[in-house]
C-alpha cells in the first residue's frame, strides 16, 4: 500500500502541532506501508519527501490563493497512491483533488477547524473565505475524517453537520517519550538568559489569538515577583497582534524582573531542556483541538496549567498531571470575561508555584500518563487500520 501524506509543515519547517504530528506519524507508518510525504517549501533531502513551492505567477497573490496553487502541484504528484491523507486546510484541497483525479480514498486529519478560528480573517482577509471553502469541501467529501480528540470530533460534527458521524473517528496525537524525556541541564537556559536558580513559568507556542498569549500576559501581572516568565513565542499572525504582544511584554517588563522572550523557533533539544526545568508549563489557549505541546511538557515531567477547552481535558488530568482553568467562551473562543479568565489562570499557576512538591508530583504523573496512553506507534497502527478499511 502506498500512502501519500499531504502537509504544509514538515521538518525542518515545522511551527505547529500538525507538523509535529506528520513527522512522527510518517516515521512510524514507514514500517507498515510505502509512505510518501508531500509538503510545502524548500526541497528536503529525506528520501520519499517532496516539497512544492508557490507557483511563480502567484507570488504576489493572496496567501490563501498561493496555498491552492501549491495544492494543485501536490495533487499532480499523487498519481499512483493507494490512499491520500491530508493535514490541515493547507493540504486538504490537494487531497480532495487527488481523490477526484485518481479515484483513491482521501483521509483528512483535523488539527483545527476554520469556522472556529475567525480571527484568521485578520491574517488572510478574503482568503479566509477561500480557506474555509477548501476545508469544508474536502471534509464533506472525504472518505474518512480523523479527529485528534473527542472534543475535536464534536466540533467537526457541529461545524459540518453534513458529515456522517460514522465517518469521523478519534485517534489522539502522540508523543515520543524517548526523545521528550527530562533534561535537567542548564546550558540552554543560560544561553537564552534564563536564570537556572530562579523558578520560571514557561509558554511555548505561536503568537496567534488561538494560543491565548495575551491572556497569559495579563495573568502574569499577578505572578510572584521572584518568578521568571519565559516566552518561547514567535511567528505572529499579523503585525497588529505582534504590536499588541510587544506592548504587553514591555509593560510587564517595566514593572517586574525576569521576563525572557525568545522569539526564534528553537531546536528541539533546547525546548526540551527549557520545558524540563520549568516550575510550571502554561497553555492559555482559547481553542485547542488537542495540544501536543501539553504532552511535550508532561513527557518532560513538568506540571501543566491549561485551559479546559477543546481536547485539552483529554490530555491533562485535572488535579493529577496539572490544573485546568475554567473558561466561559463565545463560539469563536473569546472568553466572556477575559479578566476572570486571566485571574483564574494566575491563581492556578500561583498554586503550583507555591507548592513545589505538588508540582513535582504532577510532573511525575504527567510523564507516566504520556508513556502509558500516547504512543506514536499506536497512533500509526490505528491509522493504518483505517487505511486498510478504505482501500
Amino acid at each position: 500500500m502506498r500512502v501519500d501524506l499531504l502537509t504544509r509543515e514538515y521538518p525542518p519547517e515545522v511551527y505547529g502541532g500538525a507538523g509535529v504530528h506528520v513527522e512522527y506519524l510518517a516515521r512510524q507508518l514507514r514500517g507498515l506501508a510505502d509512505v510518501r510525504v508531500r509538503c510545502f517549501g524548500e526541497p528536503r533531502p529525506e528520501p520519499g519527501v517532496s516539497a512544492h513551492r508557490v507557483p511563480a505567477d502567484l507570488g504576489a497573490a493572496n496567501a490563501a490563493l498561493q496555498v491552492l496553487g501549491v495544492d494543485l502541484s501536490m495533487a499532480a504528484a499523487c498519481e499512483g497512491a493507494s490512499v491520500v491523507h491530508s493535514h490541515t486546510w493547507y493540504a486538504n484541497f490537494a487531497g480532495h483533488i487527488a481523490k477526484l483525479l485518481y479515484g483513491v480514498p482521501h483521509v483528512v486529519t483535523t488539527h483545527s477547524l476554520e469556522p472556529l478560528r475567525p480571527w484568521k480573517a485578520e491574517q488572510l482577509g478574503g482568503g479566509y473565505a477561500l480557506s474555509s471553502w477548501a476545508e469544508r469541501t474536502a471534509l464533506a467529501s472525504a472518505d474518512a475524517v480523523v479527529a485528534v480528540s473527542a472534543g475535536m470530533r464534536r466540533d467537526v460534527l457541529t461545524a459540518y453537520p453534513e458529515i456522517s458521524p460514522e465517518k469521523v473517528s478519534v485517534i489522539h496525537n502522540g508523543i515520543d517519550t524517548d526523545e521528550y524525556t527530562p533534561d535537567l541541564g542548564d546550558h540552554f537556559l543560560t544561553k537564552h538568559g534564563i536564570d537556572p536558580a530562579v523558578p520560571y513559568v514557561v509558554f511555548v507556542g505561536r503568537i496567534t489569538r488561538q494560543k491565548g498569549l495575551v491572556h497569559l500576559l495579563h495573568a502574569a501581572r499577578s505572578f510572584p515577583r521572584d518568578t521568571q516568565l519565559v516566552l518561547c513565542a514567535g511567528a505572529p499572525d499579523t503585525p497588529e497582534l505582534a504590536a499588541e504582544v510587544t506592548a504587553l511584554v514591555e509593560e510587564l517588563g517595566a514593572s517586574r524582573p525576569g521576563i525572557v522572550w525568545i522569539r526564534e523557533m528553537l531546536p528541539r533539544p533546547e525546548v526540551i531542556q527549557i520545558l524540563s526545568r520549568a516550575a510550571v508549563f502554561v497553555c492559555p489557549s482559547v481553542y485547542e483541538p488537542m495540544g501536543i505541546v501539553n504532552l511535550e511538557a508532561m513527557a518532560c515531567a513538568t506540571a501543566v496549567v491549561a485551559t479546559a477547552t477543546g481536547g485539552i481535558p483529554e490530555v491533562v488530568d485535572d488535579g493529577v498531571t496539572g490544573l485546568l482553568v475554567p473558561i466561559a467562551q463565545s463560539p469563536d473562543g473569546t472568553p466572556h470575561d477575559p479578566a476572570r479568565f486571566a485571574a483564574d489562570l494566575a491563581a492556578r499557576v500561583n498554586t503550583l508555584l507555591g507548592d513545589p512538591s505538588r508540582a513535582a508530583a504532577m510532573g511525575a504523573a504527567g510523564r507516566a500518563r504520556a508513556e502509558e496512553h500516547f504512543s506514536w506507534a499506536r497512533v500509526a497502527e490505528r491509522t493504518h487500520e483505517l487505511y486498510e478499511r478504505l482501500v
